[in-house]
């Protein structure tokens, strides 16, 4: 049976009403239009929902045992609509973002306060890992956004990117190694020094290992590192050569804790990019958090 949603409704509000001039108000429809509706209602049902009266209608025991069904029905669809309108509005929801600590700390953190101000009720997730592990989340719908260094221009048929931030690296020093300081490096020469690097999986070490072998050269550290911050905090201390973002050490520059190396080799600026999934359309809350980091 095929019912057109709108008579259902009709007969709802009748039935709340238990009047037809009163739920012609509340429809806005006229009263010819809501004793047709019923009609035809009445007549697919094969069977009277009403009993017609002076004052008004009154349901029929067919009618209230229908109405029990159509008034769950009904309220669940204005409770749908309700929750949908909250969506769009940004009132509720959640967004799910997979980003390294790094680029947590040293990126997204002023987006997600502007973001959080304009949209309190918001829940935000932050699933911090290298993005060898969380792409496969995206991809698989446990997440909603992935942000990460981009290492390459492509990440598979199934991922859009969209750039948002350039930004270029380095290799830096201490104090303790001021003499390489004025040398003119080749990559090739970092092998003979202690060489610090993230460990591979990152797009960081990807990135720098692609453009290593640009010129034949395999880089070999003599410490790889889960996090971008301790390749930081151990060329702080001397023990090496590590591999930076000249964006995210202006401070450490500025006070003389790091210096960098001057190489021959020119290393490629690249971009913080967004990554999404093309199999799943993104929420409005995510629409929204791409939207503020890009404007």
């Amino acid at each position: 049976m095929n019912i057109d949603f709108e008579l259902y409704r009709v007969f709802y509000t009748v039935a709340n009403n238990g009047n037809i001039t009163k739920a012609s108000e509340e429809l806005n429809i006229s009263q010819p239009a809501i004793s047709k509706s019923i009609k035809n209602l009445e007549e697919q049902l094969g069977g009277n929902l009403f009993v017609r009266t002076k004052r008004g209608v009154i349901l029929t025991e067919e009618g209230k045992e229908f109405y029990s069904y159509i008034k769950q029905a009904i309220e669940y669809i204005n409770n749908a609509e309700n929750k949908f309108t909250e969506l769009v509005n940004l009132e509720t929801g959640c967004i799910k973002i997979g980003v390294s600590a790094t680029l947590t700390k040293e990126f997204l953190l002023p987006y997600l306060e502007k973001f959080h101000k304009m949209y309190p009720k918001i829940d935000i997730q932050i699933i911090t890992n290298i993005s060898s592990e969380l792409l496969p989340k995206l991809r698989n719908g446990l997440i909603d956004i992935v942000i990460l260094n981009l290492a390459r221009e492509n990440y598979g048929n199934d991922i859009d990117i969209i750039k948002c931030k350039k930004i270029n690296d380095c290799f830096v020093v201490n104090k303790n190694y001021l003499d390489l300081v004025n040398k003119d490096l080749s990559i090739k020469d970092l092998n003979k020094y202690p060489l610090i690097l993230q460990a591979k999986g990152s797009n960081t070490r990807e990135f720098l290992d692609n453009f290593a072998s640009s010129y034949d050269i395999v880089l070999r550290p003599n410490m790889e590192l889960a996090s971008y911050s301790l390749v930081l905090e151990f060329a702080k201390i001397g023990l090496g050569i590590g591999y930076a973002t000249k964006e995210y050490i202006k401070d450490a520059i500025k006070n003389k804790e790091l210096y960098e190396l001057k190489i021959k080799e020119i290393i490629p600026s690249r971009y913080i990019g967004i990554a999404l999934s093309k199999n799943h359309v993104p929420n409005f809350s995510t629409k929204k958090l791409i939207e503020i980091i890009t404007k």
